[in-house]
């Protein structure tokens, strides 16, 4: 898998000491963190709801493929780059570096933080927002999180009145960056888009709202507080969407075996 990057470089991908969050779907854009993640909460039922699509096989060729294809732009993923990020707030990393790279790393790990089952749940969800964000915007931030998460909103998600999935079936909520560019960077400021894919729903046996997945695009604007990225804003859209493949749908319980045997990744250039 690629970390799409329109400059030089290389990225490092690890795996967490302990499993990490999960997925956000897709929303509109908004010009505020807090009105996009009102939004992206009202989005989750209808998400969770939607039915699985048929997979569509596609006979496209895959770009590249050729010996006189061109050589891809976007710097790879590997086992190398300027700086591996050792600090960890949590689950989520910290200490990235001072330049593009470290705000795409940022940007990513961002993603999936604010995407996991963890923002379904009050006290995590809160810890989650003050990690990720800077602090002249994370009171309203929460406060606006916390009346979104209602307990009529969680209902009609297929959740307890606290976040939590009915026995025996597993809430899934993963975000899983698959490229990530800068727009803009000025040494303190930057803008950072993360292309993501996403799962969201309820596995289990007797689930009514099966796991899906969605793909969207997250811009954030970071700024350098503290020693670190953070987040002050951000917007959502939905795609690049590729066409899906011909694979057969998992039954509920194998993916609910999936998202419990397997960890998520952070992603730190």
């Amino acid at each position: 898998m690629s970390f799409g990057d329109d400059h030089d470089g290389q990225t490092r991908t690890r795996l967490p000491d302990a499993t990490p969050g999960t997925t956000r779907p897709p929303a509109r854009s908004s010009r505020s963190l807090v009105a996009v993640i009102g939004v992206v909460v009202l989005l989750v039922a209808a998400i969770a709801l939607a039915n699985r699509g048929d997979g569509t096989p596609s006979d496209t060729p895959r770009q590249g493929a050729g010996p006189n294809a061109p050589s891809p732009s976007a710097a790879p993923t590997s086992a190398t780059g300027v700086r591996p990020v050792t600090g960890r707030n949590g689950q989520i990393p910290t200490g990235f570096a001072h330049d593009e790279q470290g705000a795409q790393s940022a940007a990513a790990n961002y993603a999936v933080a604010l995407g996991s089952v963890d923002m379904f749940q009050p006290g995590p969800r809160e810890a989650l927002v003050r990690a990720t964000h800077d602090p002249a915007v994370a009171d309203a931030l929460v406060k606006s999180l916390n009346d979104s998460y209602s307990a009529g909103f969680l209902s009609n998600v297929g959740l307890q009145p606290d976040g939590t999935a009915p026995n025996g079936l597993t809430f899934v909520s993963r975000t899983i960056p698959v490229g990530t560019k800068v727009k803009d960077y000025t040494g303190d400021t930057a803008t950072a888009e993360v292309w993501c894919t996403g799962l969201v729903g309820l596995a289990g046996d007797g689930s009514t709202k099966p796991v899906t997945s969605t793909w969207f695009t997250i811009t954030e604007k970071l700024k350098w507080v503290g020693g670190d990225w953070k987040v002050v804003s951000s917007e959502q859209a939905e795609g690049p969407t590729p066409v899906n493949g011909d694979n057969r749908a998992s039954v509920a319980d194998e993916i609910a075996r999936a998202v419990e045997g397997y960890g998520g990744f952070t992603y730190a250039r």
